[in-house]
């Protein structure tokens, strides 16, 4: 019993023994299985045509779906086009029952106002004292960015007052919306939507948020209101922190015109143009647009107005312009005039760049006082000119309310067959002797 009890208990200790070197063996206890959680589902990237919420524009719906077809199908993202579009919103200026009138380029103050008046706010105590102001307050940024792009401070200054009063009103639209009503209004169609194309890009690259891209009524941005097609191009980030910013950086914005002046053939200390006097008996026919020799003119009797010989920094030619008839101030106008020109075509907005400019660095002009006594034709008026010198031979071109150089070469031809002199001056008496006058001949184109 003895023996039988102790082999019993033997056995018994050491199937424990083994039983905790299995266990050893073994390791700890695992885990309990976690439960299993929800299943993502990722959903599949959307296709088809872009669903908005309307505009409340039937036309505006209409071009939008088709242009984001067009967009995506050009390589842009969907979503980015989508959040370009998806809040645009019909503008009366634009899209009201007053849109012709109110953003054609007769309707603009460069075109639509006596020179004289156009100048008045550019040229007023304000605008340049602020100027000089910038100047004072900016000089070292405007030492480095002239010494880089050879642009004079002066007209960077004058255009960044022209544009915005030097950044105090940048506009208060959203880009892709100013110009989504360009396009859906429908005269610069092509236009608008290719600098919707370049707005995207802009996004696409990083150079901005969507967010940032406020700008003025037709989809201008920033302190130099660049278009932006025209920000892809030429838009620097001066200022050294990864950023082409004009709408917040000054010194971006500055560059990035500069470096457009630069790249559109600006000569640095060259003038824009002078005042001239002319000889009593000058044949205004050679005010015809066309650029001469500085010889030329001086053999043909022009003289600077402040007396002396011409200093033109090397520049060799020169055009006549005679921007209120041969009673108001005369000028040769040079290369930089005509590069002032890619930022508004309009000889009015270059004339109040350079005067503007020249203001700012204490130089005041014209000396010659405008004549202002005369009668200045109306946009309707200019048309009705245009169209009369037409019909009469003399070509003036689209009857569009603007008279430009065309139209004046017209009228200078009316005004030679008339024995006056040829200045091509509109004038409401030289409308009234065009309508009323017997005209021998044809006109010359």
């Amino acid at each position: 019993m003895l023996l039988e009890g102790w082999s019993r208990s033997r056995w018994m200790v050491t199937a424990a023994i083994c039983g905790v070197l299995t266990s050893c063996a073994a390791g700890p206890p695992l885990p309990p299985s976690p439960k299993p959680g929800p299943v993502v589902t990722v959903p599949a990237p959307e296709t088809g045509p872009i669903l908005y919420t309307s505009s409340g524009h039937l036309a505006m719906d209409a071009w939008r779906i088709d242009f984001s077809a067009r967009a995506v199908a050009a390589g842009h993202d969907r979503a980015l086009v989508k959040s370009m579009l998806k809040d645009i919103r019909p503008l009366p200026l634009w899209l009201g029952t007053e849109v012709q009138a109110a953003t054609a380029p007769s309707a603009q103050a460069e075109f639509a106002k006596p020179i004289w008046e156009y100048l008045r706010v550019p040229l007023g105590t304000t605008r340049i004292n602020s100027g000089q102001a910038k100047l004072a307050e900016l000089s070292g940024t405007l030492a480095q960015i002239e010494a880089r792009y050879g642009v004079d401070r002066q007209v960077l200054l004058a255009i960044w007052g022209m544009e915005t009063s030097y950044g105090g009103f940048m506009g208060t639209d959203d880009a892709p919306n100013a110009l989504a009503n360009m396009a859906v209004e429908g005269r610069r169609q092509k236009f608008a939507e290719d600098e919707l194309y370049a707005l995207m890009t802009i996004v696409e690259k990083g150079y901005a948020k969507r967010e940032d891209l406020g700008s003025g009524w037709a989809g201008a941005m920033g302190h130099t209101q660049f278009m932006p097609s025209t920000y892809i191009a030429h838009a620097v980030d001066f200022d050294g922190d990864g950023k082409r910013d004009v709408w917040k950086s000054q010194a971006d914005a500055l560059a990035s015109a500069a470096n457009y002046l630069a790249r559109s053939g600006y000569v640095k200390g060259q003038p824009w143009g002078l005042e001239v006097t002319l000889p009593a008996d000058f044949d205004y026919s050679l005010a015809d647009g066309n650029e001469r020799r500085m010889e030329t003119w001086v053999a043909a009797g022009l003289s600077p107005i402040t007396g002396g010989a011409f200093d033109t920094k090397g520049a060799e030619f020169a055009e006549l312009w005679v921007p209120a008839g041969h009673l108001g101030p005369k000028y040769l106008l040079f290369k930089n005039f005509n590069v002032f020109k890619t930022y508004n075509r309009a000889d009015s907005y270059a004339f109040a760049v350079g005067l503007s400019g020249d203001a700012i660095m204490g130089k005041r002009g014209p000396l010659t006082a405008w004549p202002t006594h005369l009668a200045p034709l109306t946009v309707a008026e200019i048309r009705d000119l245009q169209t009369a010198l037409n019909e009469r031979g003399f070509d003036a071109g689209v009857s569009d309310g603007i008279a430009g150089r065309r139209t004046k070469l017209a009228l200078a031809g009316f005004q030679k067959t008339q024995g006056l002199v040829a200045d091509g001056y509109p004038t409401k008496q030289v409308l009234a002797l065009l309508t009323t006058a017997q005209v021998s001949g044809t006109g010359t184109n």
